[in-house]
């Protein structure tokens, strides 16, 4: 296609996905409704699949939402090319990220090949990796050298040195979760060159909260030193480029580090008393930029994108949701686990 069909294409097709969207006020309805309303209203927002019945569909219901948003992406990615494409498509990689996790630590607790296959996020046509050959490498070293012969190779052969420094496996998840997110800052880079502000705010919601949520844990949680918990972030030049990183991961306390920081962002997270409070409040605040970004005329890529990111904070509130429903959880323990507020969405 040409590039305006290509845009006219991925203009209407964002316009109407974005009806499938949650308001709040719709989640914090399904958690008392009968079984039917909540199989009709799953039914109306596309999403059959994760209705109770929806099992028969096959695998886990985290298994089901992934399948959701990766066909969901892949009816996105259609019509576009290049630099586009490849970074829509990648932003999927991470569920494939999570698989490379699952293998790692199987073989590292000397599991068969069947029980991590069988834990493994079926990718369909984002899949990159071949499961069955990586599931029976002999141990963790073949099997990190036969993932970084694959097309996650970079990815990989950091988080291998980080490993073999460490002997710890957190280090090397971390070190896989930093690889796979300045990979994706890589592929975005050029296209907020071309597109402008909305994707590069987009992504530097995303960035600078991950970092800041990592910097917290890795700091305080897992009493990671300040050169280590620096080396673990994401290489990024947004609102928390890599000067302001180092300085906060060198602070003592969770509330010198919200000090530290921007005034929007002290303004944003005044009052925030744990690592959970910064997570949510910065989540919305993301969220509420995307629905900005969808809203509004930007670039379809940007509104492809910003939709992605609120579908899928949509499918972690209605897993919360079902799963509270399944376990005979109270409605306050479910509205807890949602971690959003009545103005994120409307």
């Amino acid at each position: 296609m040409r590039s305006a069909s290509a845009d006219a294409y991925l203009n209407t097709r964002v316009s109407l996905f974005a009806g499938r969207l949650w308001p709040d006020a719709a989640l914090d309805a399904l958690i008392a409704a009968d079984e039917s309303v909540v199989t009709g209203e799953l039914a109306h927002k596309g999403l059959t699949t994760l209705a109770p019945q929806g099992e028969q569909a096959g695998g886990s219901l985290e298994q089901r939402i992934v399948a959701q948003v990766l066909d969901e992406t892949r009816v996105l990615i259609r019509p576009l090319a290049g630099g586009a494409r490849d970074f829509l498509s990648f932003w999927t990689a991470r569920f494939e990220m999570s698989n490379v996790k699952t293998l790692l630590r199987s073989k590292m607790n000397g599991e068969r090949a069947a029980v991590a296959l069988a834990r493994l996020t079926p990718m369909g046509a984002f899949g990159r990796l071949d499961g069955e050959a990586l599931a029976h490498a002999e141990d963790t070293g073949e099997l990190l050298r036969r993932l970084e012969a694959g097309p996650y190779a970079a990815i990989v052969r950091h988080a291998r040195r980080a490993f073999e420094q460490s002997r710890d496996p957190f280090v090397l998840d971390a070190a896989l979760d930093k690889g796979y997110y300045e990979g994706l800052v890589a592929r975005a880079q050029p296209l907020e060159t071309r597109l402008g502000a909305p994707l590069r705010g987009l992504m530097a919601a995303l960035v600078d909260r991950i970092n800041l949520v990592w910097l917290l844990r890795y700091r305080f949680n897992y009493s990671l030193p300040p050169a280590q918990v620096y080396y673990l972030l994401i290489g990024a030049r947004y609102d928390l480029p890599a000067a302001r990183l180092r300085e906060l991961a060198q602070l003592g306390s969770l509330p010198a580090v919200l000090d530290a920081l921007p005034a929007p962002w002290r303004a944003r997270l005044a009052g925030a008393l744990d690592i959970p409070a910064v997570f949510a409040r910065m989540e919305r605040a993301g969220a509420e930029y995307a629905l900005h970004v969808l809203r509004s005329d930007a670039p379809p890529l940007a509104r492809a994108f910003a939709y992605l990111i609120l579908r899928e904070r949509d499918l972690r509130a209605l897993r919360a949701v079902l799963r509270g429903r399944r376990l005979g959880l109270g409605a306050a323990a479910v509205r807890l686990a949602l971690q959003r507020s009545p103005e994120s969405l409307h």
